[in-house]
């Protein structure tokens, strides 16, 4: 009888323990609707500490999908046809790709192209002339731009209150069904916060994994040579405003001026990161180039002279930088080893 009693208890205690490995196995491993765990938010080892601190809006599973749903709802926009996915599409590291410029409602063109989003949380600013340095505050220009979104975020608020699904995934990403401009911008942070593209053939190559081909370990020294005194870095960019001699009118488009009224910054825009350059064309804010081609040779033949033309464009004997076609053959075979396939592909970051 007593080994009877003890027998039922070891049942018990072990049916407990199965129960406790699964519910903790759950909560270690959660994951997203369409499957993929979900691990929070991870920085890359090898990157420098980021700009922008998560800590007043940790990533959490109900708040990066509630994000993401966002980023690619329409309902933001006036007449509910644009979302901040139409322009940033994931295949083409979240650019509008084959758009020279950002195309936004009734047609609507603007007069920059599209920036990548990713790796947000190493820059210090944002869009080609940094008007904005919060990264919260990045979802509120295209909705509010007139040739974008065009959309009074109190009526897009208004929008989300009144929709049968948004109530429910505010309250599973903050606590309540309350709607209002911090938690949704907070959302959409939180998804773009997220998208880290770290796993290039290049990182793989700096974790030692791979190794370069003879031409790509070229390119690399011509790289660091010629081009890294602007794409420095792990993220390809000091993320610095610059005039790299596109044109010498800049009476369409004046730039970083048109935030700092400085005579200086007249004509100069954001270096971009080169990460994924491959997958990102059109190139320059202005969509101007459409191959890795196009751009070296611009830089090495197509130069414009001005006032405020960058210092390291005018170091030889004409502005630009010196390159043979060799050289620029390799230093493309480089460039595009930045492509993160896995990013480009995540189906994390895809539309549900």
């Amino acid at each position: 009888m007593l080994f009877e009693i003890f027998k039922i208890k070891e049942m018990k205690n072990l049916t407990y323990l199965l129960v406790a490995i699964i519910f903790f196995s759950t909560i270690g491993c959660m994951k997203t609707d369409e499957g993929v765990p979900f691990t929070g938010l991870q920085l890359p080892s090898h990157f420098p500490a980021p700009v922008h601190s998560m800590a007043d809006n940790t990533v959490t599973k109900e708040g990066f999908e509630l994000g993401r749903k966002l980023f690619y709802d329409p309902i933001l926009s006036r007449d509910n046809t644009i979302s901040c996915g139409s322009c940033h599409v994931q295949g083409s590291a979240f650019t509008h790709h084959g758009h020279d410029v950002s195309h936004g409602i009734d047609d609507q063109v603007g007069k920059r192209n599209a920036l990548p989003v990713q790796n947000l949380l190493w820059q210090n600013t944002f869009f080609w002339d940094g008007g904005v340095h919060n990264i919260e505050l990045i979802s509120l220009n295209p909705i509010k731009n007139p040739v974008e979104m065009d959309e009074n975020f109190p009526r897009a608020l208004e929008k989300l209150r009144t929709h049968p699904e948004y109530p429910s995934l505010f309250k599973q990403a903050f606590g309540s069904a309350e709607i209002n401009s911090e938690r949704t911008l907070k959302a959409m942070t939180q998804f773009m916060a997220m998208l880290i593209s770290a796993d290039s053939r290049y990182d793989r190559y700096k974790k030692g994994t791979v190794q370069f081909t003879e031409s790509e370990k070229q390119g690399y020294e011509l790289f660091v040579q010629k081009c890294a005194g602007c794409h420095k870095g792990e993220l390809f960019s000091d993320f610095t405003y610059r005039n790299n001699g596109l044109t010498s009118d800049f009476s369409s488009d004046k730039g970083r001026y048109e935030i700092s009224l400085l005579d200086d910054d007249i004509g100069k825009f954001k270096v971009p990161s080169l990460r994924n350059i491959a997958k990102t064309k059109p190139y320059m804010h202005t969509g101007s180039f459409y191959t890795l081609q196009d751009v070296l040779d611009h830089y090495s033949d197509g130069v414009k002279m001005s006032p405020t033309l960058d210092p390291l464009l005018q170091t030889g004997t004409k502005p630009g930088i010196e390159m043979t076609k060799e050289e620029k053959s390799k230093i493309i075979d480089f460039l595009n080893m930045l492509t993160d396939e896995g990013f480009l592909k995540n189906p994390m970051f895809a539309e549900q």
